[in-house]
């Protein structure tokens, strides 16, 4: 999944609190140029909107910088929120089209069921929900997709089981299980 997002600059020690006031929320777009960072600012509604769609460190999101020179590819890195309110502080944004590889959790989706569960009662015991993988950044999945119709009781699927797109390969250890089906 990607989104889309527009942005603006904004003064490196402008006054937050007044922008948040205004509607806005105070960012950070950083890894485009080695050490040095963009402040931005993006609308509050679209901050908000954004943070129901995205997952931190998995969701690619296009930042458009309307009156600046950057414009490209970034993972959310970083949500801070008000401590006891719901409110939005500030966003960190790590641009990685100028990366060869990066690291990032893909969710795990299980299709259907088990014959342990049907004919044998047993349970689908789930290890491990997501999966971290190292891939380019423009060939990041979406998720992957495991069919666990034919698992006995006793039987799972381990990490290096999984059908990886050419040019992802997983992070987490190969030897562990992603899912078991238990005897009740």
């Amino acid at each position: 999944m990607q989104l889309q997002i527009h942005a603006s600059t904004r003064a490196p020690n402008g006054n937050n609190r007044a922008l948040r006031r205004g509607g806005q929320i105070p960012a950070t777009v950083y890894g485009h140029k080695g050490e040095e960072s963009i402040s931005i600012t993006l609308d509050g509604k679209e901050a908000t909107t954004l943070l129901r769609e995205a997952t931190i460190n998995n969701t690619l999101i296009e930042v458009n910088v309307t009156d600046g020179d950057f414009k490209g590819k970034t993972l959310l890195r970083e949500v801070q929120n008000h401590p006891y309110k719901k409110a939005i502080y500030h966003l960190s944004f790590f641009a990685i089209e100028s990366q060869s590889k990066i690291e990032v959790d893909i969710p795990l989706h299980f299709i259907g069921i088990p014959v342990g569960v049907k004919v044998g009662g047993g349970s689908v015991d789930t290890i491990k929900n997501y999966i971290r993988v190292a891939c380019a950044p423009n060939s990041v999945p979406e998720s992957f997709e495991i069919d666990i119709t034919e698992l006995e009781i006793g039987k799972g699927v381990h990490v290096s089981e999984i059908n990886y797109p050419e040019g992802v390969k997983p992070v987490t250890d190969t030897t562990a299980l992603v899912v078991t089906i238990l005897k009740k």
